[in-house]
């Protein structure tokens, strides 16, 4: 018997007794039966609702998983990824400035041919490349702001697999006729400098003439969409019955006109052939050395000075009266351009007179027209041209000139011819006067340039009245400039490999939301599963 005793009287007493002190009352056996049965009746039910649960979780885990597969296994499609895209830098080394133009286009190609814009233009501060004869390290350091510039548009993993060019042009051309040592000094100096940046540098080097004009024409055609474009059914065509248009450059050293004539091309040595986009070309292209404006001009200076030999003051009918300019004859003969005389240095001082029938005359005398055979012509200083057929694109020197006059809106030879004459017979100050903002040494030149790019186009590549509406003078295509880099690029690109598109397998975007919910399920009932096992264990 238990006992407890008393802290309080020290009696001890039993802890469960029964009436009076007898023994403890004993269940009833019946009640002894209910609680063993109900004990096994729970226990029952525990085991029954965990095994439930397991194979009720299992069978969800199971459903879910397969509904997942399912939904990944349907429906599955090899897709292509959007083609990458190449990035190429062109520096345009002129006679009188130097661009830097960047461009692109996608991996893939078309035809084997780039379908490429420009993406940035940056003009060199300074005058051009040959321009540093006596210091070539200083043409290569004019180049560094616009490379700096192109870093932050190529995007830095790409600019290793950038090429990049240096194309000069009669400025270098004429540079090498002078010292061959020197202009290879120039070219060696900005390579140098181009290195320098992480890029994958092709090369500096001296474009022929023949490059610089057909590189020109591809622009054009490119730009005005005659060579391919792009269709209403979303695809890039070749534009059926469209004709190519002929291209017309005038730059500070040398001159170009390349058109596809009607005919075929007598001299091979004018003829240059291309495969763009899947289509064959051939066309004729010449350049003038020497009969670009700057070297024009500075020939006028020296043919006027000639029948003036002894004066120091000589009369220039081109320059508007009143209007002096000095020149030293170290400076007006230091181009293989102008013949040198056996005059003695001295400086020269040209007075304008503003005659505009003696300035047409001095500029006719620049030129050499011979025409021969029938239905044929030659050029000027006999070269082989045939003649000028379909529209012309002129470009640079023709487009600033004749902006500036305003007469590049199709006006008619009549209406050209007599606008010129109108302004060179203005004095200085009325020019000055007219047009504040000038600069002197281009409002003094205006004349000259006008008088000679009509003489170029009517006397010496042939254009006559009636094909004169035929020139469009343009400075842009398509928001693009017009040159020879574009089409440098656009015939590089024939070079460079096409990209096989990146193929990946893919789903449906709803499919795969929803399998990736399904797998998500599945993982949060076999988790739920696996934590509610643990505690039943447990317990």
């Amino acid at each position: 018997m238990l006992e407890d005793r008393n802290q309080e009287d020290g009696v001890t007493r039993p802890l469960l007794q029964g009436p009076e002190g007898g023994k403890p009352e004993q269940p009833e056996p019946q009640l002894l039966q209910h609680v063993q049965k109900s004990h096994e009746w729970i226990g029952a039910g525990m085991g029954c609702s965990r095994w439930t649960a397991v194979v009720g979780s299992l069978f969800v885990v199971a459903v879910f998983s397969i509904i997942a597969l399912i939904l990944i296994a349907v429906e599955v499609k090899n897709v292509l990824l959007p083609p990458g895209t190449k990035y190429a830098m062109v520096f345009d080394a002129g006679s009188s400035h130097t661009a830097l133009y960047i461009y692109q286009w996608p991996a893939d190609k078309e035809n084997d041919t780039g379908i490429v814009s420009q993406v940035e233009a940056c003009t060199v501060a300074g005058p051009g490349i040959s321009s540093y004869i006596n210091n070539p390290s200083k043409a290569g350091a004019s180049l560094k702001v616009c490379l700096d510039k192109a870093m932050t548009v190529i995007p830095a993993n790409q600019q290793r697999e950038t090429p990049t060019y240096l194309g000069a042009t009669a400025g270098m051309r004429l540079l090498r006729e002078l010292n061959s040592t020197k202009a290879d000094q120039v070219l060696a100096e900005v390579s140098k400098a181009i290195q320098e940046y992480p890029v994958d540098f092709q090369g500096a080097r001296i474009l022929t003439g023949n490059e610089e004009g057909s590189f020109g024409w591809i622009t054009v055609n490119y730009l005005l969409e005659t060579l391919i474009k792009f269709s209403f059914s979303g695809k890039w065509v070749h534009p059926y019955g469209t004709e190519v248009l002929g291209a017309l450059d005038l730059g500070g050293a040398s001159t170009q006109i390349t058109f596809q004539p009607s005919g075929t091309i007598e001299d091979n040595s004018t003829k240059v052939f291309f495969r763009l986009y899947g289509t064959n070309y051939s066309i004729y292209t010449h350049s003038y050395l020497c009969y670009g404006r700057d070297q024009a001009l500075k020939m006028l200076l020296a043919s006027l000075s000639k029948d003036n030999i002894t004066a120091q003051q000589i009369s220039h009918p081109c320059y508007p009266e009143g209007y002096e300019m000095n020149i030293t004859t170290a400076a007006l003969y230091d181009s293989p351009c102008v013949l040198a005389t056996s005059t003695p240095s001295k400086t020269l001082t040209f007075r304008g007179t503003g005659v505009s029938a003696e300035c047409r005359s001095s500029i006719q005398k620049l030129f050499n027209f011979t025409a021969y055979g029938a239905g044929k012509m030659r050029g000027f200083s006999g070269v082989y041209q045939p003649l000028v057929h379909g529209q012309f694109f002129a470009f640079s020197g023709f487009y600033y000139t004749f902006n500036f006059l305003n007469l590049t809106s199709g006006q008619s030879f009549s209406t050209v011819n007599t606008t010129i004459w109108e302004f060179c017979a203005k004095n200085w100050k009325e020019l000055q006067a007219s047009y504040p903002q000038e600069k002197e040494v281009h409002l003094s030149n205006y004349c000259a340039s006008a008088f000679y790019i009509l003489t170029l186009l009517h006397g010496g590549y042939g254009f006559n009245e009636q094909t004169w509406s035929n020139i469009h003078f343009r400075q842009q295509a398509g928001n693009t400039d017009i040159g020879w880099t574009l089409g440098y690029v656009l015939n590089l690109s024939n070079m460079i490999p096409t990209e096989a598109p990146e193929q990946v397998t893919g789903h449906w975007h709803s499919l795969w939301a929803a399998a990736v919910a399904f797998i998500v399920l599945t993982l949060i009932v076999g988790l739920v599963g696996i934590a509610l096992q643990f505690l039943w264990s447990s317990k």
